[in-house]
């Protein structure tokens, strides 16, 4: 190879050497001048890649299933007085509630598989109602073997796709039939959904 052709890939290959580094990096831009000021600009990208995620709880917080309790006495049987129960994490007959989403309407549904019982006998899930300290967060109502008979809408903060609701929802035992002595006991499992 002669010196010449030699000097000449030496020099391309320099030059490849030193653009190299700058391939890989930002944006960059190079001015010159004598005015003042002078003045180059860069830019850089950004991307927020953020999950679509769905959260509930219904009761005390991690894997923990809270007890609702109802004990009325045999007054309150007699005369059919509604009452109110014990248990739960937040107050007599309270459950802390909270629905957090980010992709739209969330709506939620209660499903029981039967009413509440006691070996053959039983009491209608709708003897137990639902109240909520908070519009934005309603109950759904509890019907025996099936979803509730209308899901719950949860509200949307300022009507765009982020929920972010909680409230406190309270239970209350209506006592408004006669049942057989014996302790009746039930499951609701509640369901959130969103798009």
């Amino acid at each position: 190879m002669s010196k010449k052709i030699f000097q000449k890939v030496g020099t391309v290959a320099l030059v490849a050497v030193m653009a190299a580094p700058f391939a890989a990096n930002a944006e960059s831009t190079f001015v010159t001048g004598t005015g003042s000021p002078i003045t180059t600009t860069a830019r850089v990208d950004f991307q927020i890649t953020i999950p679509k995620f769905l959260t509930l709880q219904v009761g005390s917080a991690g894997a923990t299933i809270d007890t609702i309790t109802f004990a009325p006495t045999a007054t309150d049987l007699i005369n059919g007085n509604p009452v109110d129960g014990t248990g739960g994490n937040a107050g007599p007959s309270g459950v802390s509630t909270v629905v957090r989403g980010n992709n739209g309407t969330v709506s939620l549904v209660a499903n029981t598989p039967g009413p509440l019982l006691s070996g053959l006998d039983s009491i209608d899930w709708s003897e137990i109602t639902t109240g909520t300290s908070s519009a934005g967060l309603p109950a759904p109502s509890i019907v025996s073997g099936g979803p509730g008979s209308t899901a719950s809408v949860v509200a949307n903060l300022a009507g765009g796709r982020v929920t972010n609701q909680s409230a406190t929802w309270t239970y209350q035992f209506l006592n408004s039939t006669v049942a057989p002595q014996g302790t009746y006991t039930g499951r609701v499992t509640y369901t959130a959904s969103m798009p």
